[in-house]
């Protein structure tokens, strides 16, 4: 069986509100590992309080690459993480420590390790010749021609749901292969690192939506709203950008806007961080290759350290 060379790395991934920074900066002070953040509120400045950035002292003890790297008003994307990580991971490894990303943003570590699809850009002369063509047989009948040519897409997306329909159809039509097989993505060739992926999955949700409405009682208590009023004075942000649709933003800004009261922000903000968390636990689920944890165990810690201490061996 040939020997995998490939640099060692880590992933320590995990709900929000689950304990993944506690443990990452645990780890670092037994094993030489460099920090990487994979977070997509945790990039920009400014987005402190309602993101739970790690604190300055914190962040000065164990440093985490890519945090504070953009400004609000500037877009960053799943592509732009892969390039700003790949080149963080390859620094640590220079330095003669092993990368170790923690965070809970599924699709950063996706286009990552696997990479993202090339999908084609929209077209209007396709468009409009798929929706006079539904306009005489009805969304119902292009959903049932997408079951003929694409059965994983039509399985995925619902009949009413005209819009993902029809870009199915255009991918189609544009590539000549199905838009379920193009979503794989994938590289031509094997991920640079050979990694280790721990996923803390609590078996019971109940602590952590227990963790989730402390957490953002505590946001509101140490002036998430100040933070949010400070971003709104500087003039050029506004709600569609991804920094102020982030989860607990969004429900201050439009608290903010006088949307509703002050009791209606803290329930949407906390349901909206519950079913980020939802989605985040679904997504962890089908990382097949991922060493599960349940943060809720009190031996967390020691069975991380033995998953750790087992990969990186006598070498570190």
């Amino acid at each position: 069986m040939p020997v995998d060379h490939r640099p060692l790395a880590i992933f320590l991934m995990g709900p929000t509100a689950s304990g993944k920074t506690a443990l990452a900066c645990a780890l670092s002070e037994r094993f030489p590992l460099g920090l990487i953040s994979v977070d997509s509120a945790l990039v920009y400045r400014g987005l402190d309080i309602g993101a739970a950035k790690p604190d300055a002292a914190t962040l000065a003890r164990y440093p985490h690459e890519l945090i504070n790297i953009r400004d609000p008003a500037e877009p960053y994307s799943a592509a732009d993480f892969s390039v700003d990580a790949q080149a963080a991971m390859r620094r640590i490894g220079e330095a003669g420590h092993v990368p170790l990303l923690v965070g809970g943003t599924g699709l950063y570590f996706r286009a990552l390790q696997r990479g993202l699809s090339s999908l084609p850009e929209a077209d209007a002369d396709v468009r409009a010749q798929l929706a006079e063509e539904a306009a005489t047989i009805g969304w119902d009948g292009m959903h049932r021609r997408l079951a003929e040519l694409d059965p994983p897409a039509a399985e995925r997306i619902k009949p009413g749901d005209a819009q993902r329909i029809q870009r199915a159809l255009e991918v189609i039509a544009l590539t000549g292969q199905p838009l379920s097989a193009q979503q794989q993505g994938g590289r031509g060739e094997p991920f640079p690192w050979r990694v280790l992926k721990l996923a803390l999955l609590p078996e019971d949700r109940t602590s952590l939506h227990a963790r989730i409405a402390k957490r953002f009682d505590e946001m509101l208590n140490h002036g998430l709203l100040d933070e949010v009023r400070a971003l709104r004075q500087r003039g050029d942000l506004k709600p569609d950008l991804p920094a102020i649709r982030a989860v607990g933003y969004r429900q201050a800004w439009e608290h903010l806007d006088g949307m509703y009261d002050a009791a209606e922000l803290r329930d949407k903000g906390i349901f909206a961080t519950r079913q980020l968390a939802k989605r985040q636990i679904t997504w962890l689920r089908s990382e097949l290759d991922a060493r599960t944890l349940d943060p809720e165990r009190p031996d967390i810690r020691g069975r991380a350290v033995d998953a750790v201490q087992l990969f990186l061996g006598n070498s570190h």
